[in-house]
């Protein structure tokens, strides 16, 4: 350690460049991650304020809430406890005359029901009647406020903002909860409509009935549009980044170890094991990736804070702790490449010149 600290104190200009790469490197790699957890969340998000484990949809529906449609005759033998609820899903374009448009999910619930108990409201109150609605925050940000009226698809019928809620999106897009009953008329033409999915807390939970079908809520996550094409798409970039560390790491290390050859062999021929030299290459990998990284910490916490809330980013401590972890091993792989050169280097060489 005391060799490592000397020779970066000695090159400063030199480390420092290792230590910007580094840096540059780590930031990008919590930018991503954060991104990729900021938008998988926005596909869940409601899902999770659910806590639901299974859901039954129609089975033609390509497990896809949006597009099922459960009848009467579906849900005629289907045994609803307090864990279970009744849920209508329906994609819609939000407008009114003084604010922008907005492309969101209504999702009609009934009043006795968990999902509008367990509704989290940063403003106003839940929807109690059919002409009302309560809306994800997303609706605030973009100049919404309580009391506006949402014409929704062209319909004649208007629907007044009474709540603004907390983190209430799926498939990215916010939702507006109504009733069933708004959200049978939005769905027009279909006779004995009743909802688009059973929601269950109970893991045990299963109803096959007719054209219904229950699924577990991972397989559904999966089946959500871009959700798993998404992840992978992240994921394989933060794995290159990670690689790419690795190679800077270990070429500017081989680098400078060839250069300073003649020195680990006068070191060698004065004595010092080879362990010393190995800890000491080691050691200043660890010092440089260290550095980086929590200037890379820095940089990430103050972007987090500068962003406006529209930007999908999640900044977690299981993002800095597995970013952190995953440069550490990086760095202390690359030092791992030059150390042959060391171990092999001859005493005798310094001693001839």
């Amino acid at each position: 350690m005391f060799l490592a600290i000397k020779e970066i104190k000695r090159e400063k200009l030199r480390y420092g460049l290792i230590i910007l790469m580094i840096f540059l490197i780590s930031y990008l790699i919590f930018i991503l991650s954060s991104l990729a957890v900021g938008l998988a969340s926005e596909n869940t998000q409601a899902i999770e304020s659910w806590n639901a484990k299974q859901v039954v949809l129609n089975k033609n529906a390509n497990v896809s809430m949006s597009q099922s449609l459960l009848t009467k005759d579906d849900l005629s033998q289907a045994k609803l406890t307090k864990n279970e609820a009744l849920l209508g899903q329906t994609p819609v374009v939000a407008k009114n005359n003084n604010r922008p448009q907005v492309s969101a999910q209504f999702i009609g619930v009934k009043k006795d029901q968990f999902i509008y108990a367990d509704q989290e409201l940063i403003a106003g109150r839940k929807a109690k009647k059919d002409h009302e609605v309560a809306v994800d925050q997303a609706f605030q940000t973009k100049g919404y406020k309580l009391g506006d009226k949402l014409e929704l698809n062209g319909s004649a019928n208007k629907y007044r903002i009474v709540g603004f809620v907390k983190n209430a999106k799926i498939n990215i897009a916010p939702i507006i909860y109504g009733s069933l009953a708004s959200w049978r008329k939005l769905r027009q033409g279909m006779p004995n409509l009743k909802a688009s999915a059973i929601i269950s807390r109970n893991v045990n939970y299963s109803y096959n009935h007719a054209n219904s079908k229950t699924y577990q809520i991972a397989q559904f996550i999966k089946k959500l549009p871009g959700y798993t094409a998404q992840n992978m798409t992240f994921q394989l970039m933060i794995g290159f980044l990670f690689v790419i560390s690795l190679i800077i790491i270990a070429v500017f290390l081989y680098i400078l170890t060839m250069q300073k050859m003649h020195n680990f062999a006068v070191m060698r021929a004065q004595g010092i094991p080879s362990r010393t030299l190995v800890a000491a290459t080691v050691s200043q990998s660890v010092i440089l990736v260290v550095v980086g990284v929590i200037i890379g910490l820095a940089v990430m916490w103050l972007t987090a804070k500068v962003l406006p809330a529209a930007v999908p980013m999640s900044f977690t401590p299981q993002i800095i702790l597995s970013g952190t972890c995953g440069m550490l091993l990086t760095g202390i792989i690359g030092s791992l490449i030059p150390i042959r050169s060391i171990l092999k280097v001859d005493p005798a060489k310094a001693i001839g010149e």
